[in-house]
């Protein structure tokens, strides 16, 4: 869903947050927001920085840090820690339930959904009386890329 810009319902949730706790709106905080929903990729808060700072050179660490973590509780994203240790942001407005696979690699994180796994594991559940309140799904192995040889693309 990214448009390489917010859209207004995304702003928008960012906004009432903002006013709920009478924190001030900015436009560096829209611009940040801008930049992190340009990229469906997963983010660590440095590779944010590092695309904020080529707009504005100025801006610090500090601040692209503390705006994730605005996003995250206004509920536009949240943290993942895959088993490598590195947080990555990903988008969780409008985004609906995912699994991931993961490069052990080059790091690559690819967003998948299979409804039959989702059925096998309410399956699962249910077949132990267990009432599921979320749950993640990882696969750890090696790319198309990586498993061939190849160097993988860019991100």
């Amino acid at each position: 869903m990214s448009t390489g810009a917010a859209t207004i319902a995304e702003a928008k949730v960012l906004d009432d947050y903002l006013a709920a706790r009478r924190l001030r709106r900015s436009a560096r905080r829209r611009e940040i927001l801008d930049l992190f929903l340009a990229d469906e990729r997963h983010l660590t808060a440095d590779e944010l920085y590092r695309r904020v700072r080529r707009r504005h050179p100025s801006l610090g660490f500090a601040t692209v840090y503390r705006t994730l973590k605005l996003f995250c509780e206004c509920g536009l994203c949240r943290p993942v820690l895959f088993e490598d240790g590195v947080t990555r942001y990903e988008h969780l407005f409008r985004h609906a339930h995912h699994d991931h696979l993961v490069c052990t690699r080059c790091g690559s994180v690819v967003e998948v959904v299979d409804p039959e796994i989702e059925r096998l594991q309410e399956g699962l559940a249910r077949r132990h009386g267990f009432r599921v309140q979320r749950h993640r799904l990882e696969l750890y192995g090696l790319c198309r890329a990586c498993g061939a040889g190849r160097k993988p693309s860019p991100p």
